[in-house]
């Protein structure tokens, strides 16, 4: 049976390596732009939620510059309007 003071140096050696290599392939896919960066130009945003109850919440959803007032989580999911564009 080998040593495990003699394993030691090995193990976190290779542990050392392996983080290295995690780093630089995260490094690489986000000089790519293939990882999971920020995306630029989202069409779905959601901007505010208020739970109603355990179930039901309601959101504000906005999907290319219009925002939608959605009452999910019920027996059926339902718009409730749609607001107006605000300006400013």
């Amino acid at each position: 049976m080998p040593d495990p003071l003699s394993t030691l140096p090995w193990a976190l050696a290779a542990l050392a390596i392996t983080l290295v290599a995690v780093l630089a392939a995260g490094r690489l896919a986000a000089r790519l732009g293939i990882g999971a960066g920020p995306r630029q130009g989202r069409r779905l945003c959601v901007i505010e939620t208020v739970p109603l109850d355990s179930r039901r919440r309601l959101l504000i959803v906005r999907c290319d510059e219009t925002e939608f007032v959605l009452l999910v989580g019920g027996a059926n999911d339902l718009v409730v309007c749609s607001l107006p564009n605000r300006q400013g």
